[in-house]
């Protein structure tokens, strides 16, 4: 079963005076239930915009994403932003925590915005705390944090609504080595045991090392699609 299908995507940047950047060049990706698959490519080779558009968060000038077959380019705005709310997970370069909010607090977010009743909330927030081992930090600010525990609550806040994938944009850009090896086990327990779907953009290659498919761009295109044998 494909949980995401781009054909042909097109994405052009106009830098003025007539420079055109094409970022993605006629790009189509599919990506399966329970991939733990890394984009690569250098600087401007099209990862974080083929990332972006998958998650609904920028749109193509050309081409088609079908997440749970379900076109998503054809929604208008407010469904757009209600089907991402409901159907895809985020973890970002730079966490992206709410300051104010303490940890239990940011992972349960989503599911306060999707109405969920407070005692769901609280069984859900209690089981992903368990399963990134911060039980103990429910209660502490992002700033009390290390980065590398900020990034594991990012990813508990990114499974709340239990997506259908989870896009990962560089999540170990800022982290040390003991932190960026906690996390990807920690992606990786939970790709094997509850088949979710990761898939990740990054220069790390210590993600690219982990991951079971490793797809490359180049120029908005894809120059190579390996599987890997780990």
């Amino acid at each position: 079963m494909n949980v995401v299908k781009t054909e042909n995507l097109t994405k052009v940047y106009n830098e003025g005076k007539g420079n055109e950047v094409r970022a993605l060049n006629g790009l189509s990706l599919t990506i399966a239930k329970g991939e733990f698959t890394a984009i690569v490519g250098p600087s401007g080779s099209g990862k974080s915009t083929l990332l972006n558009i998958i998650g609904g968060l920028d749109q193509p000038h050309s081409g088609n994403v079908l997440v749970n077959e379900v076109d998503i380019i054809g929604l208008k705005e407010n469904e757009r932003i209600n089907f991402r709310l409901q159907h895809i997970g985020f973890v970002f370069q730079a966490y992206n925590l709410i300051p104010v909010l303490n940890a239990k607090e940011n992972i349960g977010f989503i599911m306060l915005l999707q109405h969920e009743p407070q005692e769901a909330i609280d069984k859900r927030v209690a089981e992903l705390l368990k399963s990134v081992g911060l039980e103990n930090q429910a209660l502490k600010r992002p700033a009390e944090m290390s980065g590398g525990q900020q990034q594991r609550i990012a990813v508990a806040r990114a499974l709340a609504s239990r997506p259908k994938f989870v896009l990962a944009d560089e999540p170990t850009a800022n982290l040390d080595s003991k932190s960026t090896s906690d996390l990807l086990d920690i992606m990786e327990q939970l790709n094997e045991k509850e088949g979710i779907t990761f898939i990740f953009s990054t220069h790390d290659q210590r993600v690219i090392d982990r991951a079971r498919r490793v797809v490359t761009l180049e120029d908005g295109k894809i120059i190579a699609d390996v599987l890997q044998s780990n």
